[in-house]
This record gives C-alpha cells, sequence and structure tokens, in this order.
C-alpha cells in the first residue's frame, strides 16, 4: 500500500506542478503562432527576389520602392525578430520550464515576471545579431547587383558556406556548446533572483544559443532568410538538437545531411558555370 499511496502523491505532485505552469505553457504556444503567422506574412510581403547571374537575390537586403534605408532597416527588424520567436520558441520553452522549476516557492507573479525577463534577455541577443547580419546582406546584395563575376560566384561560394557549417556540426565544438545549451548552468539560482539578473541570464543563455546554433542560421542565411522552406528545416534541426536523448549524434547526423547539399551545390554551380 505505501508504494501505491506513494505513486499517487507523485502524479498529484505533477499535477500541481503541470498546473502551475499552465499559463506559460499556454502563453508560449499562443506567442509561437503568433510569430509564424507574422513570419508567414512578412515572407510574403517579400517574397519576391532580384534576379542575378546564376542565382536570385532576397528582397530582404534590399529597399522597397519608395522606401528608405532606416524604414528598410525597421522592417527587416521587425520580419527577423517575428523570425526568431518563431524558430528559436521551440527549443527555449524546456529550458524556460526549468528555469521556472528550480524557482519552486516562488509566488506566480513573480515566477511569470522573471520568465518574462529571461526570455526577453534571451531573444534581446536574437535582435542584435540581426541588427549585425542586415548591414552586411545588404553590402554583399549591393556588390553581387554591381559585379556580374561577383554575382556568377554566389552559388559556389553558397555551397561553401554549407560545407563550413556541416563540418561545424561535426566537431568537438559544437558538442560543447550543444552540452552548454542543455545544461543551462546560468539557470541554477536561488529563490531570491531579481528581474535584472533573470535578464542577465537570459542574455547569456542567447549568447550561448547563438554560438551553438552559429552554422544552422549561416544555412538559412545562405539558403535565403525569408524562404519558408529553409526557416522549417532549421527549426526542425535545432529543435530535434535539443530534445533528441542523444544530441551529439544528432547534430553530427545533421552536419552529414548538410555536407551533402553543400556538394551538391558546388556540383551543380561547376557543372553551370562549364556549360557557359
Amino acid at each position: 500500500m505505501i508504494p501505491n499511496r506513494a505513486r499517487e502523491f507523485s502524479c498529484f505532485d505533477g499535477r500541481m506542478e503541470l498546473a502551475r505552469h499552465r499559463l506559460f505553457l499556454g502563453a508560449s504556444a499562443l506567442l509561437f503562432l503568433t510569430s509564424v503567422a507574422a513570419t508567414i506574412y512578412f515572407c510574403q510581403s517579400m517574397s519576391r527576389g532580384m534576379a542575378m547571374p546564376g542565382c536570385t537575390m532576397s528582397m530582404a537586403w534590399m529597399r522597397m520602392p519608395g522606401q528608405s534605408w532606416p524604414v528598410s532597416a525597421v522592417s527587416f527588424m521587425g520580419m527577423w525578430a517575428a523570425m526568431m520567436v518563431a524558430m528559436m520558441l521551440p527549443a527555449l520553452v524546456p529550458t524556460l520550464l526549468r528555469y521556472r522549476l528550480s524557482l519552486r516557492g516562488s509566488q506566480a507573479i513573480h515566477l511569470n515576471v522573471l520568465t518574462i525577463f529571461a526570455g526577453a534577455g534571451y531573444f534581446f541577443v536574437w535582435a542584435f545579431l540581426g541588427a549585425f547580419v542586415y548591414p552586411v546582406g545588404v553590402v554583399i546584395a549591393q556588390a553581387g547587383m554591381a559585379s556580374a563575376v561577383l554575382a556568377r560566384s554566389v552559388p559556389i561560394a553558397i555551397g561553401t558556406v554549407l560545407l563550413l557549417a556541416g563540418c561545424a556540426q561535426m566537431t568537438a565544438w559544437k558538442a560543447r556548446q550543444l552540452c552548454r545549451c542543455l545544461v543551462a548552468p546560468a539557470f541554477m539560482q536561488t529563490l531570491t533572483e531579481g528581474a535584472r539578473s533573470a535578464w542577465g541570464r537570459g542574455m547569456r543563455l542567447g549568447a550561448d544559443c547563438a554560438l551553438c546554433c552559429a552554422g544552422l542560421m549561416a544555412v538559412l542565411l545562405v539558403t535565403g532568410v525569408m524562404n519558408l522552406g529553409s526557416m522549417a528545416l532549421v527549426t526542425v534541426a535545432i529543435t530535434v538538437e535539443r530534445l533528441s536523448p542523444r544530441p551529439e549524434r544528432t547534430a553530427r547526423a545533421v552536419g552529414l545531411v548538410i555536407i551533402a547539399a553543400a556538394l551538391f551545390t558546388i556540383g551543380r554551380a561547376l557543372s553551370a558555370q562549364l556549360s557557359l
């Protein structure tokens, strides 16, 4: 009887714990759906591309007719923010849930506020990365439009980036970064955690995550930052890496797929140039 009663209490505690985080899980699901809808809207509004010799340049790096560069940058940052939430939230929610579980004893309002600050710090890092990526993308796009020779070399450059990203997935460095994201040592705190500390811990987690996802984000950037198919594949790869029981093996398997895609891209580009 005692073991059975223990299991009953354990199940009861589990249900109570789940109920305590029900609002967080529901809000996360709503935020995910909203960000997905916003991402699809942005992608459809920027679905056109600029045809160049050997490739098509994404409109994400270009101004719309009558649009100034500052307005274009703000539009890109809005798209980038929505895209990062849609892509990273599935992998982030389990980490934030562990963070909440480590704050046992905190009142619900205090717990939710800390979660918001931690999540905001995490996505602030990704927003900062987008602010760095945008001018780099604009410069590369402008250079490609100004030089036919450079434009023809873009497919080979894309294949090279894919090859490097795939190889990075196979390294011990990637395994270490993945381990840091999974263990999340920054989220071992006391019950006196404050909003400022939660923000800082979220930023540290965001920095670790950005390093861990560097190769996969490079894949997204070179295959089309507004390409919904690329976004979906990269999102699945990131999420599976984090949730897999064997994350290192999963990362290497993803790397092999990327390397195969890289070799195919380079081979097709070389054959196209030889046929000219």
